[in-house]
């Protein structure tokens, strides 16, 4: 199926580090408590992926700058998905990032609030955007990676990599985005938490307010979500699980990819767990990553479906389809 009445991706240009650091090597190693270090080295990340010190819309912007270098045509919009801190308080992280990308006149904004589901979200958004305008081509899509201080470990959720990506949806573009869903609680909103009103950014650490909300309410809720979400995003193509030629999710955790195979009888990817061991959690990165490293192996033949999920701590819960 490919035409007017469709949406699907362009162009995807991921941008991922040369260097590799292993988690035992990490700096705060040294300070974490037992707890923190057996998490660490249970997750199932054995190197993280980093960058020289710089900001994520910077890495955002050069993703982008060198995704554009090989297209013909500018994007009419730009969605920046929010980074884990702003680079400036009243000032405009997707502007900066539109800027340094020698993109002018397209209009950049931000999503932000849901975490690791934001790259879904923004592909749903993206594709309502073009069919509720005739006159728009194309999206962009762009996030930066990078930790919310100087600790890359995130107990109890993951360990933070590197890395920035830049996509499109056009008009007629493949894999066609063929159904997707999403839903959040927002009782959650507050679960993890940053002071830094009160601290110099040094002194930043992430907190989680509740492990166990975390660890088992949350976990007990997204189970129920994306089962849902997973039944509506099928009927809604007229599918079945066994018409799902592969399934990927973002790269938290080892253990979380048999949690969601059991919980929805849908067998994870292998491509997302050897990006989890070699580049950690980047975030709303992962899917795209994982979808983009998926088509390039050439397994899948057109026509078939891709199922794609996510998840965040903000208990944001999204689910797409594509077709290849």
């Amino acid at each position: 199926m490919n035409g007017i009445g469709t949406v699907g991706i362009g162009a995807v240009h991921c941008l991922l580090p040369d260097e590799r650091v292993p988690v035992a090597d990490l700096p705060e190693m040294a300070r974490l408590s037992d707890e923190e270090l057996k998490f660490a080295e249970q997750a199932g990340i054995e190197t993280v992926g980093v960058f020289p010190d710089t900001e994520p819309t910077e890495l955002a912007a050069l993703a982008c700058r060198e995704l554009m270098a090989t297209q013909s045509e500018v994007p009419d919009l730009l969605v920046h998905i929010g980074s884990r801190a702003p680079d400036v308080l009243i000032g405009s992280d997707s502007g900066k990032i539109t800027h340094l990308a020698g993109l002018n006149g397209v209009f950049p904004f931000t999503i932000d609030g849901l975490g690791c589901a934001g790259s879904s979200a923004a592909w749903g958004l993206g594709r309502d955007l073009l069919l509720g305008d005739p006159t728009r081509q194309s999206v962009l899509i762009t996030y930066g990676s990078r930790p919310t201080a100087a600790d890359r470990v995130r107990r109890p959720v993951t360990v933070i990599g590197d890395g920035a990506f830049a996509m499109t949806l056009v008009r007629g573009g493949r894999p066609v985005l063929k159904a997707h869903r999403m839903e959040v609680d927002s009782s959650f909103h507050d679960l993890f938490k940053v002071d830094y009103k009160h601290r110099p950014w040094s002194q930043w650490r992430e907190e989680c307010t509740d492990n166990d909300r975390y660890s088992f309410e949350l976990a007990m809720h997204s189970r129920t979500r994306l089962g849902h979400l997973v039944d509506q995003v099928l009927a809604d193509a007229g599918i079945g699980k066994d018409d799902v030629a592969a399934t990927l999710m973002q790269n938290v955790t080892a253990s979380a990819y048999e949690f969601y195979r059991v919980t929805l009888g849908l067998s994870i990817h292998p491509v997302c767990s050897a990006h989890l061991a070699e580049l950690g959690h980047l975030g709303p990165m992962d899917v795209v990553l994982n979808l983009d490293r998926l088509l390039a192996r050439g397994e899948l033949e057109r026509g078939q479906h891709v199922l794609v999920l996510s998840n965040s701590p903000v208990a944001a819960w999204t689910v797409t389809l594509w077709e290849v």
